[in-house]
């Protein structure tokens, strides 16, 4: 945890941006996965440990508009939860961790929140996302569980984004820390990645080095040498010469829950082919654009767009395009080979706070979400500010049956070169990622250098 005085300056800002009732923050609970007994590893609610700093199970707060009063509610163990888990802190002693001098028991959050409505005081909550907490709040606020997203406060959701989306230097410490751990995961993986190893080899190599050095992986590990599977995590294969494996994977603080999320995509064996090095070193400059475009006040759908024209108008030089490439990105013909967006806000959840709503976070009223393919998947595009971290990952991605079926449909003849593209069908694909702070005067990449240029690559790789 952060010291209390975190944690109370938060809950300060949140109070100053809503106009009056109380916010609930209900915390998560133990979740199974097979019986009652077995728990998938616990983790907190990312906005519950933004504003309460407290990463154990059982617990829920409030903010109180009206009073000016915060609220943390949870259980005192007995004697049966001592044997097992062994001494814990009381919940007032929890509170104060927190800066939070009001504490109850569990039972009596429910109870507050039954007495708010009755004296018809607003109920702000965020949309939930676990079955449990659905069920909780539908039964505490009588509202049906498939109707408790359009029922979310707007005014909550908008600001907690408007405090989570500004990284303080401590938070952006946490995160740096995690892409420093993420650098011995990638580098491990790049040294690992000869022929006859199977994937699962390595994944299981790399999620070890996070949790011996942090926490958990911040997201399933995707690792694979069929990178055209944008988000493939089956690790059955067995590397061979001649293919490229994609490993895109970060780790979490077990304590604070920030993260790191990056990609590389290396030759197996250690050496690039000639045509691997071509699509490579585009991917590598659209990236390298990307990246020297960010600044505070630029449109983050502008940075994907370069990125976009980058790809077009290099693939154009290799022939496997044709035309004009920003009349190409105009229409969208990029996207057969890059079909995603170029990154997204990150820090406490890899995808940050996306269960509130991915166009409140990514968009706003001045940037509406693009509608055509492609450019419809970029989960940032609104203008950017000094404190966001995002994530910056051009690629380029030879999907068989997404060549048929827009070869079959005629689709972009004018700009794609259908006949070579055909011999590109077992390429596979290339991604790389890089976290990044927008600073004051431009931005940062965060963490230890990551290998990535070709030659860094080769280098390390060498046995």
């Amino acid at each position: 945890m952060f010291k209390p005085e975190t944690y109370i300056s938060r809950r300060n800002a949140l109070r100053a941006e809503l106009s009056s009732g109380i916010a609930i923050f209900p915390g998560n609970t133990e979740a199974s996965f097979n019986y009652p007994a077995n728990t998938y590893h616990f983790r907190q609610d990312s906005t519950f440990s933004y504003f309460f700093g407290l990463n154990q199970p059982d617990l829920a707060g409030i903010i109180d508009i009206d009073k000016g009063q915060d609220i943390l509610f949870g259980n005192d163990v007995d004697m049966d939860d001592i044997i097992w888990m062994g001494p814990q802190p009381s919940i007032a002693d929890r509170g104060s961790l927190a800066g939070i001098s009001h504490t109850q028991q569990l039972a009596a959050f429910d109870e507050y929140i039954k007495d708010a409505l009755s004296n018809g005081r607003e109920v702000h909550f965020l949309p939930p996302y676990r079955g449990e907490t659905k069920i909780q709040l539908s039964e505490l606020l009588g509202i049906a569980v498939k109707d408790l997203k359009a029922s979310a406060s707007v005014e909550l959701i908008k600001g907690v984004v408007k405090l989570r989306s500004i990284k303080s230097e401590e938070e952006i410490a946490e995160i740096e820390k995690m892409v420093d751990v993420a650098y011995l995961m990638h580098t491990t993986a790049m040294k690992m990645a000869h022929p006859g190893i199977v994937e699962q080899e390595i994944a299981g190599t790399v999620e070890g080095i996070a949790l011996a050095n942090a926490g958990p992986v911040s997201f399933p590990v995707i690792l694979s040498i069929n990178g055209q599977t944008l988000h493939n995590h089956y690790h059955g294969n067995t590397l061979t010469e001649g293919r490229m494996m994609v490993v895109d994977c970060g780790c979490e603080s077990e304590e604070t829950l920030y993260s790191s999320d990056i990609t590389r995509t290396v030759p197996v064996g250690g050496r690039f082919s000639q045509r691997q090095k071509e699509i490579y070193e585009i991917v590598l400059k659209a990236n390298l654009n990307a990246i020297e475009a960010i600044k505070p006040g630029i449109k983050y759908r502008e940075v994907h767009m370069l990125a976009a024209r980058t790809i077009a108008e290099e693939l154009t030089k290799l022939g496997l395009m044709k035309g004009n490439p920003a009349d190409a990105v105009a229409a969208g013909a990029h996207a057969l080979f890059f079909p995603h967006g170029l990154g997204h806000m990150m820090g406490m959840d890899v995808h940050d706070m996306e269960n509130l709503g991915e166009n409140y976070v990514g968009y706003d009223e001045e940037t509406v979400r693009a509608t055509q393919f492609g450019t419809a998947f970029l989960r940032l595009g609104r203008t950017l500010q000094p404190g966001f971290v995002l994530t910056v990952e051009p690629g380029i991605y030879f999907i068989p049956a997404l060549i048929d079926q827009w070869k079959a449909e005629g689709k972009y003849t004018e700009f794609i070169n259908y006949e070579k593209v055909e011999t590109y069908k077992d390429f596979g694909g290339i991604r790389i990622e890089d976290d990044v702070l927008v600073t004051v005067t431009g931005n940062r990449v965060l963490g230890k250098p990551i290998p990535k240029t070709v030659a860094e690559i080769e280098e390390l790789m060498k046995r």
